[in-house]
């Protein structure tokens, strides 16, 4: 699929909506997705894994089905949800957290509502609405609707205790040649955009766990995670490895619409890490030198 708009500025604005029009998605809405949903290549990852994901329509929170669907009270007058059915080992689950980011994009473009959900919301509800095979399990759901017109204070304090609008300045995140050495958007060439756009990313808690670095040459981009200890590990999965499917699909994304030509390849560099909490995911191999 290809973006109408510019993905960039979707990117820019996108953010968390969590209270809802009480009107049901446009039917020609719902066509795209459902249209996006049916095709493989939509859901497969850089990995070349492929998760699932559908749409199930809500009234009061209620499925067609009469299978009442739980989210601790977080999300109000949701039209629908969609929700990800994922393996549960590495590479899968960033896998899933791209594919899943770029129809929350595609959806964004639309004008339609999203809230990225891994733990506020009862799993055991949502399983009884959908097929899961042996071995898979629901690592997120968003719910999809129009935004009310007027945000509730309920989203501003939610967004404020999550520090949503707080993200990391560049010299925390992101790095020159080694860790010991921050990188500064000058130094980014021509990709200071995708790196901003990793920047800007949702993730979980905004924890932002995602750390880069940079090659000598600007040609090659390593992506590490810093995992958060003890993070998510009541729910059973890493719910960090997401982020940083979101963090490449921003990357990748952004490299696109500014045609900037490059491979994802699992070629670690062996740098000396900070501490034990990071791990070597990927990195992004320039065409254009």
């Amino acid at each position: 699929m290809s973006f109408e708009k510019s993905v960039i500025e979707t990117m820019r604005k996108r953010q968390s909506v969590r209270t809802y029009d009480s009107q049901n998605i446009r039917e020609a809405h719902a066509n795209k997705i459902n249209d996006y949903l049916t095709n493989v290549a939509n859901l497969l990852g850089p990995f070349g894994k492929r998760g699932k994901i559908q749409m199930v329509h809500v009234t009061n929170n209620v499925t067609d089905k009469g299978i009442k669907l739980g989210t601790y009270g977080f999300i109000k007058n949701p039209s629908a949800y969609l929700v990800g059915v994922s393996e549960n080992n590495k590479y899968a689950l960033v896998d899933f957290g791209y594919t899943f980011h770029r129809l929350v994009l595609y959806l964004t473009e639309m004008e339609l509502g999203t809230c990225w959900m891994g733990g506020t919301f009862h799993r055991h509800s949502f399983e009884k609405e959908i097929a899961i095979s042996k071995g898979e399990f629901i690592p997120c759901v968003t719910p999809i609707g129009y935004e009310k017109d007027k945000q509730r204070m309920f989203d501003k304090v939610l967004r404020f205790v999550v520090k949503a609008d707080n993200k990391k300045p560049w010299d925390r995140l992101f790095f020159d040649t080694s860790f010991e050495k921050a990188l500064t958007k000058g130094q980014a060439g021509f990709l200071e955009t995708p790196i901003e756009m990793v920047r800007l990313g949702p993730s979980a808690s905004n924890k932002q766990p995602w750390r880069l670095v940079l090659s000598d040459n600007q040609d090659i981009c390593h992506f590490y995670i810093e995992h958060t200890p003890n993070y998510s590990t009541k729910l059973g999965y890493d719910m960090q490895l997401l982020d940083m499917g979101i963090a490449m699909c921003q990357f990748e994304l952004a490299c696109k619409e500014l045609a900037l030509q490059g491979e994802w390849a699992v070629e670690e560099p062996m740098l000396n890490l900070p501490n034990e909490n990071f791990e070597y995911i990927v990195s992004w191999r320039s065409k254009e030198i």
